[in-house]
């Protein structure tokens, strides 16, 4: 995919964010007591909205025009100092080619597509020998964790996904979370999902008991 066929994709995003947030906005509307409000309070309530969707575009427009958005390798260690300095949240993966750090370089790649208030980068460790003895990187994949220059937490392995290479995006997207390193809407779509099925297999036994019942009269 081309440079103008990325941007394309990203300002994309930064348009359904822009529709959410007005869909939203008519939902509060709705919900509210109409009767009470006059034109003038309706429009106030909509004059806010549309301030706070144009300041997110331009966030997001800032966003994208530092990288965020896509995953990119780092390819000194002046540049992670200029990226860290750049970006309010930055994941750094520290790597080297191996199996275990392509399987994180895939969900980080889905990650910063959906994330775009975290930068998103990695960088080769045998070739950062002074970066991965100050920040005493020593198992690979380590993830970096940085908020306003500092490094506030790691993932290291796999550990804490499970122990295994066959964790989910959505388990990675969870423990970033955990951190803050990320900012979530509500629940993760892993929490959505086993809500989901906790509820589809209570609904199963329910209607289960239901056919018993029905077979004992």
């Amino acid at each position: 995919m081309d440079g103008k066929a990325v941007q394309q994709v990203l300002e994309n995003q930064v348009l359904t964010v822009a529709k959410a947030v007005e869909e939203k906005l008519d939902e509060e509307i709705g919900r509210l007591d109409v009767d009470r409000l006059d034109e003038d309070d309706l429009e106030q309530l909509r004059e806010r909205r549309l301030q706070q969707m144009k300041k997110m575009a331009a966030k997001k427009q800032h966003w994208l025009s530092l990288g965020h958005g896509e995953y990119q390798d780092i390819p000194s260690e002046k540049e992670f100092f200029s990226v860290a300095k750049a970006s309010e949240r930055v994941v750094c993966h520290f790597y080297r080619e191996n199996w275990p750090c392509k399987v994180m370089d895939k969900h980080l790649s889905i990650l910063a597509k959906q994330h775009l208030e975290t930068r998103f980068v990695k960088i080769q460790a045998e070739k950062s020998p002074f970066l991965a003895e100050r920040l005493k990187i020593v198992v690979l994949p380590t993830l970096a964790l940085i908020k306003n220059t500092k490094v506030d937490d790691y993932v290291v392995g796999f550990n804490e996904l499970g122990g295994t290479d066959e964790f989910s995006t959505e388990e990675l997207e969870e423990r970033l979370a955990k951190s803050k390193i990320i900012v979530f809407e509500g629940e993760s779509s892993a929490s959505r999902f086993r809500s989901k099925v906790s509820s589809n297999n209570r609904s199963i036994r329910q209607s289960g008991n239901g056919d018993d019942s029905d077979s004992d009269d």
